[in-house]
């Protein structure tokens, strides 16, 4: 899988991909890792990717001419067509869920955003438009950061076992994952619960699975609400074959 990442602040990326299973996945050619600088795709001697916005406002708003051309750039380098995702926060909220479908992409393309926002011209080169959460950073480097580690280590062969992937929050359901714990058995007077000790798998799924459900129902108590029935189909929306 190829990820390549437009940014107006590099350095910000690289430390960051250059450690862990995603470090190791990129020395192993598991997982292609580019990250580029906008200001390199500007015609003008000031390399200027900002201007004021228009209708008046405070803060810069990043141009759209640099973004075309990157992504066109990144393009012409491809074989297979990506998907383009703008990181903002008036995105789509990204989950798991996305992330497993991004995962079976060859190629994905992430644009960071900054200052007051993204010319809105520039949804016009992508597929998607993607929010980390609801709240609002300084640019899009972290949410780029979240994204790319999320997807990334869905890849085979990224994270060392399957199984590991497979007890994420998350990962199968809308639920968290359980506690975990290793040695020492007993800790200033903490002890892990004597059920993970017993080598019994069958009690230890138990345990595990009730403890999931009720971390979700502390902390994340939205996760277990019912879905929203499906609208019924109209008459007309029925009759048609």
């Amino acid at each position: 899988m190829r990820i390549d990442i437009v940014t107006i602040f590099p350095q910000m990326l690289e430390g960051f991909f250059a450690a862990g299973v995603i470090g190791a996945a990129r020395q192993a050619g598991i997982v292609e890792i580019y990250i580029h600088n906008l200001r390199d795709f500007t015609t003008d001697k000031h390399r200027q990717v900002d201007d004021r916005p228009y209708g008046g406002g405070p803060g810069m708003v990043l141009k759209p001419e640099p973004f075309f051309r990157a992504v066109e750039f990144i393009k012409s380098q491809l074989t297979v067509q990506p998907r383009v995702i703008l990181l903002s926060a008036q995105g789509k909220l990204f989950t798991q869920e996305i992330a497993k479908e991004l995962a079976r992409e060859s190629a994905i393309i992430l644009l960071c955003g900054r200052y007051e926002g993204v010319d809105e011209r520039v949804l016009h080169i992508c597929t998607d438009e993607l929010s980390i959460g609801d709240y609002v950073l300084s640019g899009g480097e972290a949410a780029a950061a979240v994204v790319a580690e999320c997807v990334a280590r869905l890849v085979p062969g990224v994270v060392g076992k399957h199984e590991s992937l497979e007890q994420d929050s998350f990962y199968n359901e809308r639920l968290l994952g359980p506690p975990q714990y290793t040695r020492p058995p007993e800790f200033r007077g903490l002890r892990v619960p004597e059920v993970l000790l017993t080598g019994d798998h069958k009690r230890v799924e138990e345990f595990r699975r009730r403890a999931a459900l009720e971390k979700t129902l502390k902390n994340r108590p939205d996760l277990l609400a019912p879905s929203p029935p499906a609208p019924l189909p109209s008459e007309e929306e029925g009759s048609q074959g």
